[in-house]
């Protein structure tokens, strides 16, 4: 029986990213933006082991790791994102463990989407004050 820990989540983040590296959608946002892979990955599989094994090993904070390129980005990127993630952990992981990837994955992009593509300048947008009916 099949265990998930750092070796599985390595193959998972590995495979992952050459099919992100190759994909036309997210490949050129992740080649403009990361310039060391190892180290990319290292840092992927610290903050997997964090959410997943629950090691404590990431220390980093994925909205300022993401806030610098949040303007080119779109919700359709992190249903892609997710689409990719599911077919490799599928590939790569048993049933159980794909799926249990795929259930943090589905809240981790909820949150970074909702933190990046929340637009503070359209909050700020003038408002007509709201009027009461009859005045």
């Amino acid at each position: 029986m099949a265990v998930l820990d750092e070796t599985l989540l390595k193959i998972q983040l590995e495979s992952f990213y050459e099919a992100v590296r190759a994909d036309a959608l997210l490949g050129p946002i992740f080649e403009e933006e990361v310039a060391d892979w190892d180290a990319h990955t290292e840092r992927l599989v610290a903050f997997w082991s964090s959410i997943m094994l629950k090691s404590g090993r990431y220390k980093g904070n994925p909205f300022a790791a993401h806030t610098p390129f949040a303007s080119s980005l779109t919700p359709q990127h992190f249903q892609h994102w997710l689409h990719l993630w599911s077919q490799t952990a599928k590939a790569v992981c048993p049933p159980a463990i794909a799926e249990q990837l795929d259930f943090k994955a589905q809240r981790i992009a909820a949150s970074l989407e909702a933190g990046l593509l929340f637009r503070c300048d359209a909050a700020s947008e003038h408002v007509e004050p709201l009027t009461q009916t009859g005045q």
